[in-house]
């Protein structure tokens, strides 16, 4: 069986949709459209935001790193120098106390050398001396030359 088209129906039922559509959008559709490109629009921009806060953080950080080396190059540079400083003033103050300590002991040196050269000859005196006063207890009499020899 077939049932004809009510063409009446129809058209009112054509217009009715047109003018929900129409009143849709418009309390609705576009709203809600409009609310939607809106958010993507922002989330757009927050997003290129952070990219260029983090792209600025990233020079920031290399601008650190930077900066960071040349400080620690510089105060290596300075240890190194003070180091070299200290050292040579160390070398140097070494240097002193060895020439005083060998001038100390070259002048110890020779005043002892001298003291055994005096007590070696005082040594010989007494030797001459003690062997002739033995010599005289021994033979009971006086030598010939009348004491000792020098």
């Amino acid at each position: 069986m077939h049932i004809p088209p009510n063409w009446g129906t129809f058209g009112v039922l054509i217009v009715s949709f047109l003018v929900f559509w129409f009143i849709f959008s418009r309390l609705f559709f576009r709203p809600f459209l409009n609310l939607l490109s809106e958010r993507e629009e922002r989330f757009r921009s927050l997003n290129d935001r952070t990219e260029q806060l983090l792209k600025e953080a990233r020079a920031a950080d290399k601008a650190r790193e930077q900066r960071l080396n040349a400080i620690r190059r510089e105060s290596l540079e300075h240890r190194d120098s003070e180091r070299r400083r200290v050292e040579a003033e160390a070398a140097q103050l070494l240097e002193t106390a060895k020439a005083d300590a060998r001038a100390s002991l070259d002048a110890a040196r020779t005043r002892i050398e001298g003291e055994l050269k005096a007590a070696e000859h005082d040594l010989e005196q007494m030797a001459h001396t003690l062997a002739g006063e033995l010599a005289e207890r021994v033979l009971g009499r006086r030598l010939n030359g009348g004491g000792t020899h020098n």
